[in-house]
């Protein structure tokens, strides 16, 4: 079927600057984004971070050529990255996020009633003083919700020396991870996640960012395989972010609970009237349980990821 081109449907003004989104440029493309304003730009201690006006996403933010959030579709990953795993656990109270120096996962985390304490560990000082400038409709209501602590740290460390002294544990455990390169790399080991296994509460979930499958096939099986061996259960859900070009997006589920994946359309709407009937506008509870039924493709990608585990502690 033939696409109308983009000059056909619209006379295209000339720009001054263009910005490519160089994350898939080992497969010889990349995604391109006209430019209205730079608003922000900066060579940070850990990353390369640019913010713009694009005419269509709005305002976007890209991390070392990799597009992290955009107005126009932000809701998408932000409401599935935190309630999915939420109410797939139906009980959550002690919450920690991993990254996410936006808060944006943080806020959609603070609309459930159940949660009593959330935990978000940024490496980067400068994404969230950054964030608080020029997302304040994320910070705002979470740095002003006496539930966050946000810290400062290596999320690899934090994790670990949480595990290593047992004083805290968490029923979910939120990973918004760059991809598997700079300082993202190391939340992609399976070190980390054994830590993070330490860290959860009995029946706790872990959920990760697992990349765009059709393109980042190896990611996944790689994360999967580390968590079968680490967890009873480990699949992922999707859902389809317009600007994670590729299609499906693959998010790393993990519990030693295998019924947290494998409720019913019934028992999620319960939980999340529970949780306020707070306002969403892509996570539903049929694409809740949807979500984890995979495309075959994605699903013969899993399979490589084996079903093998070690005996848990």
């Amino acid at each position: 079927m033939a696409r109308t081109s983009t000059k056909a449907r619209r006379k295209v003004r000339p720009r001054e600057r263009w910005i490519a989104e160089t994350l898939f440029d080992d497969l010889g493309f990349r995604m391109t984004f006209a430019v209205d304003k730079v608003i922000y730009e900066e060579q940070t201690e850990h990353q390369h971070l640019v913010l713009f006006e694009q005419p269509f996403f709005g305002k976007m933010l890209m991390l070392d050529g990799a597009t992290q959030i955009t107005k126009r579709d932000e809701f998408i990953y932000q409401e599935m990255m935190a309630h999915v795993p939420l109410l797939a656990h139906g009980r959550a109270r002690d919450v920690l996020i991993v990254g996410g120096g936006d808060c944006g996962i943080a806020e959609e985390v603070l609309k459930h009633k159940s949660v009593r304490r959330l935990t978000q560990v940024e490496i980067d000082a400068t994404v969230v003083e950054f964030a608080k400038k020029h997302f304040p409709e994320f910070t705002r209501p979470v740095f002003a919700d006496t539930r966050f602590e946000s810290v400062i740290d290596d999320g690899a460390r934090y994790v670990a020396n949480t595990a290593r002294t047992a004083e805290r544990s968490f029923d979910a455990i939120i990973v918004d991870s760059t991809d598997p390169q700079g300082p993202g790399k190391v939340l992609f080991g399976e070190r980390f996640y054994a830590d993070c296994r330490r860290c959860l509460s009995a029946g706790g979930v872990l959920v990760t960012q697992n990349g765009v499958p059709f393109f980042q096939e190896r990611e996944l099986v790689s994360s999967l395989s580390k968590l079968r061996r680490l967890f009873a259960d480990a699949s992922c859900y999707v859902a389809a972010i317009p600007t994670y070009i590729g299609g499906h997006m693959a998010m790393g589920f993990a519990s030693d609970d295998k019924r947290l994946r494998r409720h019913s359309v019934t028992t999620i709407a319960q939980r999340y009237r529970k949780a306020g009937s707070f306002a969403t506008r892509y996570w539903t509870p049929e694409i809740h349980v949807a979500s984890f039924a995979q495309p075959r493709f994605i699903a013969e990608a899993i399979a490589k990821a084996g079903t093998r585990t070690r005996n848990r502690e």
